[in-house]
């Protein structure tokens, strides 16, 4: 039986969503084990000078925790 656990991140790119997309999965790859997945709940814009000037995701990183890890109660 496999346990996983979600976080959620922000991740940002002055080039556009799929850049902020690929930086959040990418960091989130290089610190945890075993990602599974990324769910995109939200993705949003600053505009400054009637231009869009940052693109923002929020991320739902899926990973499986190792064999004896217990998910902790803590967020």
């Amino acid at each position: 039986m496999a346990v996983a656990r979600v976080i959620e991140l922000s991740a940002t790119s002055d080039q556009g969503f799929e850049d902020a997309i690929n930086q959040g999965v990418d960091r989130a790859t290089n610190t945890l084990r075993n990602v599974q997945s990324a769910w995109v709940k939200d993705m949003n814009v600053e505009i400054q000078n009637n231009q869009v000037t940052v693109y923002r995701v929020n991320l739902a990183i899926t990973f499986v925790l190792e064999e004896g890890e217990a998910p902790s109660s803590a967020g």
